[in-house]
């Protein structure tokens, strides 16, 4: 059969005017999150950041880090909410920055949608905006990419990347923890961003729960718990930093709190931390429970109720909580870091949880 016409980008699934649309409407909510050091706004080929300010430096260590938010999607897809992914994107990223003590400069994201609705890449974009406000940093660009026929219409993804900064003699990590050292523990605004394939798997296909069901020890729908916003520690850290001594933070992701813990561990040394000083939120319970799913199973793959460790010397303990409450951070002394008298190095959970 002949054709009359010649084929265009628009006929194969890609709306060039739609990407240029969604541009303008997320422009405004990048420019929340501008920093001085920002060169132009969005819509040149790359982001400029003028690297001039790092000359108060004495030896400047730039950090970087990558991640997306993996099948949390999903859910904001299935309740159309596209204003709050945003959020979990940053919190992944800059979090991971800021436990070597690297202050925020910028980031660049990455959305890829099966077809571009303008809004709703404007919403994705806004809630990566507000983000970076909370996390101090600059969104300095992204791109927006159109895949018809690898995703289904309403289909998208979300990555990102940033950057930090930290004076080398104020890195954090491994080389600066001692024995007596203490844990403190900050609590999750929830499942955050990582074990979500376990959680899907266990609420829908398994205890064939939806997402506008009421649950009542959640207090809301089950929507709307799953889809609650990573809490962004960036800010909070650099403070407790600023006002004592911080030896190392971790950043509780996926593999879950122990085993992220232990990454700040030097060899030799152990981080132990008491299960009964705390309480996981009753979604942990939801997730255990509708699953059958073993407590260490549980603690392999989800937060149970804490975001963020960090690791201070006993001496900073009082100055380290009353600086995180002041910022409204409920966080709670949770181990500590003892010496076995081996070479053995780890984190491990003793005790059971409180309540």
């Amino acid at each position: 059969m002949s054709q009359t016409t010649g084929a265009s980008y628009a006929e194969a699934g890609v709306d060039i005017e739609a990407g240029d649309r969604a541009v303008e409407l997320m422009k405004e909510w990048v420019k929340k999150t501008q920093r001085p050091e920002v060169l132009g706004g969005i819509g040149g080929f790359a982001g400029l950041f003028d690297a001039s300010a790092l000359k108060r430096y004495e030896r400047p260590l730039l950090a970087s880090a990558t991640d997306g938010v993996g099948t949390k999607v999903d859910i904001a897809r299935q309740m159309g909410v596209y204003d709050t992914i945003g959020h979990d994107l940053v919190a992944m990223v800059m979090d991971d920055i800021v436990v070597c003590g690297a202050e925020p400069l910028f980031m660049t994201d990455y959305i890829c949608v099966g077809k571009v609705h303008p809004e709703r890449v404007a919403a994705i974009v806004k809630g990566i905006a507000e983000g970076c406000v909370l996390a101090g940093t600059a969104l300095v660009g992204g791109e927006t990419a159109e895949h018809p026929g690898l995703l289904g219409p309403d289909d998208f993804d979300v990555a990102g990347a940033g950057t930090g900064v930290v004076e080398a003699d104020r890195l954090l990590g491994p080389d600066r923890i001692r024995t007596g050292d203490t844990v403190i523990a900050m609590a999750s605004s929830g499942l955050h961003s990582n074990g979500y394939s376990l959680v899907r798997h266990v609420l829908f296909d398994r205890a064939g729960m939806s997402l506008d069901q009421q649950v009542e020890e959640l207090g809301r729908t089950l929507g709307e718990e799953l889809l609650e916003p990573t809490r962004i520690y960036s800010l909070d850290c650099l403070a407790m930093t600023r006002t004592t001594e911080v030896h190392a933070f971790s950043h509780i992701t996926g593999g879950g709190l122990a085993a992220n813990l232990a990454r700040v561990v030097p060899d030799g040394l152990h981080a132990v931390v008491d299960r009964s000083t705390w309480t996981p939120g009753p979604v942990f319970d939801l997730v255990g429970t509708a699953g059958r799913v073993e407590r260490l199973e549980l603690e392999k793959t989800l937060n149970m109720g804490v975001g963020m460790m960090a690791v201070v010397p006993e001496s900073s303990v009082e100055v380290a909580l009353a600086t995180l409450a002041d910022r409204g951070v409920d966080a709670w002394v949770a181990g500590e870091i003892v010496d076995r008298g081996d070479r053995t190095t780890g984190a491990e959970l003793t005790g059971s949880y409180a309540g």
